[in-house]
């Protein structure tokens, strides 16, 4: 006796792939928290490196966030000590100016507001263009470490400015000005000081 093979319905078909998505869901679930640690500790290890490359000679740092007056989220400071004597600070700061959308850089400065060092942080710019950004493609942005915003113009030349552009990435020059300058403004703005 041949089995009678189920009945395809309507209900059948929803019950099923609400099983699908149940079981998709779980193990996703399941990965991600997995895997939410390791990313997050990776995360935080690539921001004190960052720190490290920018500022130098410190033993501390003091976290400080402050939400920058042209700025849609926050800007992420961290005050650098050595033997509790002020160094320098480290601006985790972003633009949405870029090419292709949003990146992230960390910028050092001394007591002064002199720039010590830039690093890239996160971008999704143009490779062999806007990506020349990053120290590890060119050395480009070299050009504003000893750089002091307060008498440099953070704009490209084509804008009137001090910078000089990346051949054939205007845009993504442009934004990474613009980072810098949310970043030296957001150092102003604190002082270097303990934020209250």
């Amino acid at each position: 006796m041949a089995s009678k093979k189920p009945e395809s319905n309507f209900v059948n078909m929803v019950f099923r792939l609400l099983l699908i998505v149940s079981i998709s869901g779980l193990a996703l679930g399941y990965v991600y928290t997995q895997t939410y640690e390791v990313i997050e500790a990776a995360n935080a290890e690539k921001i004190k490196s960052a720190i490290r490359e920018v500022v130098k000679g410190f033993d501390k740092t003091e976290t400080i966030r402050i939400m920058p007056t042209d700025g849609t989220d926050s800007i992420t400071l961290y005050r650098a000590t050595s033997n509790g004597k002020w160094v320098g600070t480290a601006v985790e700061t972003y633009t949405d100016k870029g090419f292709s959308g949003r990146f992230s850089i960390m910028v050092g400065f001394d007591t002064l507001g002199t720039i010590t060092n830039t690093m890239v942080l996160s971008h999704k710019e143009t490779p062999g263009l806007g990506d020349k950004m990053d120290i590890s493609k060119s050395k480009w942005s070299l050009q504003f470490i000893g750089k002091n915003p307060e008498t440099t113009k953070l704009k490209v030349k084509k804008d009137g400015g001090d910078v000089d552009a990346i051949t054939a990435a205007t845009i993504s020059s442009r934004a990474f000005c613009d980072a810098t300058q949310r970043a030296y403004d957001s150092f102003k703005q604190n002082g270097g000081k303990k934020h209250e």
